[in-house]
């Protein structure tokens, strides 16, 4: 994929600056220090125990040409001191946008969010998820495409051609946060083109009044793998498949509230199944009268999947509490605590998450994980002793 795209670049960037008759550029990004510390014992061999630390570059180079074009770069790297596969690299985006009216037309590599929910994001399936980044699913790794957007007073359509599927990453031997059998790195495909298969996608968002509306649908390679273990039981394949997925998701504002809602129906991977999160967030704004907002989260989760020709979920009948609470303060303080209860074995997981502005250019971040009340036949058993408390330093440029 890298010798391709460094064609793709050749080609374009002489013509695009032969044409150009003004040019800006930008450098911006971050690097970060991150310490990850993990207070019980480790539960598999190899595993390393205590602290995790880590450096992560993530800069950002921006040319404006014109007032229609934008070239995008932004590669990633990390640095990890205790776990071999979390030391990676990646290509979060490097592409060409060309904007005319009311079309647009990005060629190249990029990440695209669809979505409304807190808890889990159903119908977000365009980029794969970087697993060795976190266990959270909020981290991605960059998509090759070709995106043609129509904006209509009607609504936004999207058009998206991927070339080029990734492969999700997984934690190594050393690795904590992994299942009991490390996955291979290296993955099986229905599809006999493998990596290579063309997927196909499309999204259309629209508001009408108070509701925000989107349809989506994919067609190709699924993101989210089978995981089957080799001859001898020594390790997991991830196996992809191909598989068709509607989605739907919705909002609805009414003052305080947001009513949330997403949903899917798949099919590819075992027999059709539909998924579902729903919920709201109420906002107390000026809480306490302060200058702070206080936002009440809850949602409902389920999953209604074949657990003999699907890839395994925790999230098949769980329910989501949660609390933000934005100080809106000149630090842009904020904090977000949460918790997934399963509603049939009763374990549940805590998760809190905070950050803070330390002056101009560096922000201080907490993260902290809990796993409790975990049975031994639960798809979560593997990393029941996995609870950490994460700090991370980020100077931004």
């Amino acid at each position: 994929m890298a010798d391709k795209l460094l064609i793709f670049w050749l080609i374009i960037l002489p013509i695009l600056f032969n044409a150009a008759t003004s040019v800006e550029y930008e450098l911006s990004g971050s690097i970060s220090f991150e310490s990850r510390w993990f207070p019980h014992e480790a539960q598999f061999p190899d595993q390393f125990e205590g602290a995790q630390n880590s450096l992560a570059l993530e800069p950002e180079w921006d040319v404006q040409v014109n007032d229609n074009q934008l070239l995008s770069f932004i590669p990633f790297a990390r640095l990890d001191a205790r776990d071999d596969r979390r030391t990676h690299t990646d290509i979060r985006a490097a592409y060409w946008l060309y904007i005319n009216n009311d079309w647009e037309l990005l060629v190249g590599i990029n990440r695209e969010f669809w979505g409304v929910t807190e808890s889990r994001h159903l119908v977000n399936i365009i980029n794969q998820i970087d697993q060795v980044e976190n266990i959270d699913e909020e981290d991605f790794l960059g998509q090759p495409m070709i995106n043609y957007v129509l904006q209509k007073d009607y609504g936004r359509f999207s058009f998206f051609v991927l070339p080029y599927f990734r492969e999700r990453t997984f934690p190594g031997e050393d690795g904590r946060l992994r299942s009991a059998i490390v996955a291979r790195e290296d993955g099986e495909y229905e599809s006999s083109a493998e990596q290579w298969h063309t997927d196909a996608a499309f999204r259309y968002t629209h508001y009408v009044g108070n509701w925000d509306i989107g349809l989506s649908y994919f067609y190709g390679t699924g993101r989210e793998p089978t995981l089957l273990p080799n001859a001898n039981g020594t390790r997991l394949i991830p196996h992809y498949d191909i598989i068709n997925q509607a989605g739907l998701d919705l909002q609805y504002t009414d003052d305080a509230w947001l009513w949330k809602f997403e949903g899917i129906i798949r099919e590819g991977q075992g027999d059709t199944f539909a998924a579902s999160v729903a919920g709201f967030e109420y906002t107390f704004f000026q809480a306490f009268e302060s200058n702070a907002d206080l936002g009440l989260l809850a949602e409902h989760l389920y999953d209604g999947r074949d657990k003999t020709g699907a890839p395994q979920t925790v999230l098949e009948n769980d329910l989501f509490l949660g609390m933000r609470y934005t100080f809106n303060d000149v630090q842009d303080t904020n904090l977000l605590a949460g918790t997934i209860v399963d509603l049939e074995d009763e374990s549940y997981s805590v998760r809190v998450e905070g950050e803070r502005r330390l002056g101009d250019t560096f922000k201080l971040e907490l993260e902290g994980q809990l796993f409790a009340n975990t049975r031994s036949s639960s798809n979560t058993a593997s990393v029941k002793d996995d609870d950490f408390i994460a700090l991370r330093l980020s100077r931004f440029f």
